[in-house]
């Protein structure tokens, strides 16, 4: 692998560590801890162990192997993805030694920095790639939009403290192709329900009350298209669930050109590896599909299901998101958005004294309603 740069973080508050002649320890300018360099290496040698590991296996040839041998019967997994040939010309590989992750992009753009951990220190590799994309979704959204959709998000947050939007920094803006297994297949199911139907009624000297229950069965064929699965470690898949949709109607075959100005992730998940969520997210779907054709009833829970996939196959695509990392006193921030549509995500944080002031708020309102009902009860 090349020689490794490694900027440490500060386990703490995440501020670059540095170390200090004077003391022999790894200090942060930032939150005060200090580690010794024992402590700091041991954290960090599972980081570089897998950077390496990364660099190694895509260095490999035969990797297409990981997609075609061993499938799972229900799927066909063979198709996706294509050798690279000519568009593999002119492409740049970067590595990133402290979260591992490997990314590409066409010779006119240089990556300074990881914009998943925003290690600014990511070392030059040798492109060697796995598979080519069959898809691409390319980005709609530019990077001025990606900064007043940070701006945007800020706004109306009334626990959000005020100094965050003052002090701020947007350190900075990438984008990003995110690799996904899209999966298509067919459905069978056969499905029931238990279902209740409760009636209320009253006269001068009772109050009454009806239930009645139902057994509902339905059975019917759902056919799903492009079903994604993230298939990046680096991306938590929390975060890509949040930024979707994205309309996968409107992806267009791989070209190297698409790149342009943009980094994109290699996968580090098979589609034999993402099959199993890709089975769970179509049988939630189909469940709730399949349950929204019950209404008509006061409560409807779900008995049995039987639900067989059919005619399944892959593709190997590629999302645009556009990732913001950002700085306040000492800590790093991460925000997504969706390069499609402009859907935003991330975390913010909390002002604590503004949360317990509107908590006390709350609580004085409803202990006076209370009050109040109490009290119109005693006089009725």
């Amino acid at each position: 692998m090349p020689s490794q740069i490694t900027n440490y973080q500060c386990p703490a508050c995440t501020g670059p560590l540095h170390f200090s002649s004077k003391t022999g320890r790894m200090d942060c300018e930032y939150c005060g801890s200090s580690f010794t360099v024992n402590e700091i290496e041991a954290l960090y040698k599972d980081k570089n162990d897998k950077a390496e590991e990364a660099f190694h296996a895509a260095a490999q040839s035969g990797r297409e192997e990981e997609i075609t041998d061993g499938l799972a019967a229900d799927w066909d997994l063979a198709g996706a993805g294509s050798s690279w040939g000519d568009e593999g010309f002119g492409m740049k590989a970067y590595n990133c030694p402290s979260c591992g992750a490997q990314l590409i992009c066409d010779e006119t753009t240089a990556a300074t920095s990881c914009p998943y951990c925003a290690n600014p220190t990511i070392v030059p590799g040798q492109f060697s790639g796995a598979l080519m994309p069959d898809l691409i979704v390319p980005f709609k959204l530019d990077k001025e939009a990606a900064k007043a959709a940070l701006r945007e998000h800020f706004r109306g947050k009334k626990l959000l403290p005020k100094a965050f939007s003052e002090e701020n920094h947007l350190d900075e803006v990438k984008g990003v192709y995110v690799p996904f297994w899209l999966f298509d297949t067919d459905v069978d199911a056969d499905m029931s329900f238990n279902a209740s139907r409760v009636r209320t009624w009253s006269d001068r000297n009772y109050r009454y009350t009806e239930t009645r229950y139902y057994r509902l069965y339905r059975n019917g064929s759902v056919r799903f298209e492009c079903v994604p699965v993230d298939s990046s470690t680096k991306m938590p898949d929390e975060v890509m669930e949040s930024l979707e949709p994205f309309d996968t109607a409107q992806a267009v075959p791989f070209r190297k050109a698409y790149l342009s100005g943009y980094l994109a992730d290699r996968y580090d998940v098979s589609a034999k590896q993402s099959v199993a969520r890709a089975n769970e997210r179509v049988k939630q779907s189909t469940i709730q599909a399949f349950s929204s054709t019950t209404g008509g009833y006061t409560g409807v829970t779900s008995a049995n299901s039987n639900i067989r996939l059919y005619n399944g196959r892959a593709h190997y695509a590629l999302l645009p998101v556009w990732i913001l990392n950002t700085s306040w006193r000492g800590k790093n921030y991460q925000f997504a958005m969706n390069g499609q549509t402009g859907k935003f995500v991330g975390d913010l944080p909390t002002d604590k004294g503004a949360y317990w002031r509107y908590r006390l708020i709350y609580g004085g309102i409803v202990a006076a309603a209370a009050f109040a009902l109490q009290m119109l009860l005693g006089l009725m």
